[in-house]
């Protein structure tokens, strides 16, 4: 049995665990929020922890009671309040407000997938008394502490396939892991999607991210895709990304610019927060050897890890392409503190790539990296 992950959250989440503030973990289904919150349960004085999970409904209608003297009776003596699928608690982040605002030395830490509640009702009344952070998929660089640079290496094609949801850690089968994986696409992909108000054509949201999934590191167009779609206005198709990003599916690059004529900046770039959803929304898990998609599927990994690594170093950083109407381009510019950093990520490198012309002219300072298999570790760990 493989070890459980240690979670770069944990210790963060730890250390702003503090009186008559919320903590926040937004993520999407099966990523390891419950496990998170368990291991950091663990290591709290049990006496002094109320853990409950909203989904259950006695919880949700004794919480939906909003008096202060009903939260009082509820929590009691214990100084932690630990919540679990907030998200389905009517007002929550009214509840959350009144806890914290008058239960003194109470610590609050909640969970939820869907941010709909969580984030439109939830983050506005508390704002000034919460810390959120958002929950990935497993790291490579969480895998530092139960792998050597050998595993890694040798576990890079299952991953770019099967991708990093933990269970698929505890799966030696590619076929369950692909079972799995599909059970994710078919059970909670969408599900936080489907219960909003006005969501009704579920089968058009499946098509929309497959054609996403076929356009990993090239510019969107969305006319092109309501196009596609047939039906759905170029409004809708707008509206429905938006949803599929705030749910934690996909996310959004913009492009880079300093004003500069041939610089294209009017379009994005979408990646999925997660190879292996990727994969099963195309209904392809097949080798490597088998593929014309490796660069795609390199390109997204790298994005995804590098994004997840920054974050577990707490750098605030900007992420866009570049490209120019000449067809100049580089797959990542990172932005930090006013230094750009340019990357393009190559599967099977040619030796001494450098940074395109265009880009080494009008911003000559910038250091230029080649990401292929041979350095991904140093790039996302």
């Amino acid at each position: 049995m493989v070890p459980n992950v240690p979670r770069y959250l944990h210790q963060l989440i730890r250390n702003r665990l503090k009186p008559n503030k919320a903590v926040l973990i937004y993520g999407a289904r099966r990523v390891g929020k419950t496990a998170l919150i368990k291991s950091i349960i663990a290591e709290l004085p049990l006496d002094e922890v109320l853990f409950v999970n909203g989904e259950d409904q006695i919880v949700a209608e004794q919480f939906a009671i909003r008096t202060i003297t009903n939260y009082k009776l509820l929590i009691g003596s214990k100084k932690y309040l630990i919540i679990d699928e907030a998200q389905n608690i009517e007002r929550i982040g009214s509840v959350l407000k009144l806890i914290v605002d008058e239960i003194e030395g109470i610590h609050v830490l909640v969970s939820g997938s869907s941010v709909f509640d969580l984030s439109n009702k939830l983050g506005e009344p508390l704002v000034g008394r919460q810390t959120i952070f958002q929950m990935h998929p497993i790291a490579q660089c969480e895998l530092k502490s139960i792998e050597n640079t050998f595993d890694s290496h040798g576990l890079l094609e299952d991953r770019l396939i099967y991708g990093c949801y933990p269970e698929l850690f505890h799966i030696s089968s590619q076929d369950e892991k692909a079972e799995y994986l599909e059970s994710i696409i078919n059970s909670y992909l969408l599900k936080d999607i489907l219960v909003y108000d006005g969501i009704k054509k579920s089968n058009k949201l499946m098509d929309l991210l497959r054609l996403i999934a076929f356009q990993i590191g090239q510019e969107v167009s969305i006319d092109e895709l309501a196009t596609n779609l047939k039906g759905i206005s170029r409004n809708t198709v707008e509206s429905y990304l938006d949803l599929l990003e705030k749910v934690f599916v996909i996310y959004k690059v913009s492009g880079f610019s300093r004003n500069l004529r041939k610089e294209i900046v009017k379009t994005s770039r979408y990646y999925f927060y997660d190879n292996g959803i990727r994969n099963a929304l195309i209904s392809n898990f097949n080798a490597l050897r088998l593929r014309n998609d490796v660069g795609q599927l390199w390109e997204n990994h790298m994005m995804i890890e590098r994004r997840k690594f920054n974050e577990s170093q707490k750098k605030r950083i900007q992420q866009y392409f570049w490209r120019t109407y000449d067809q100049q381009e580089i797959d990542l510019i990172e932005e930090e503190d006013g230094e750009l950093r340019a990357f393009e990520f190559k599967w099977s490198p040619k030796k001494n790539t450098k940074a395109p012309a265009g880009w080494a002219k009008n911003y000559p300072n910038t250091k230029f990296r080649v990401i292929s298999p041979s350095n991904f570790l140093e790039f996302i760990s």
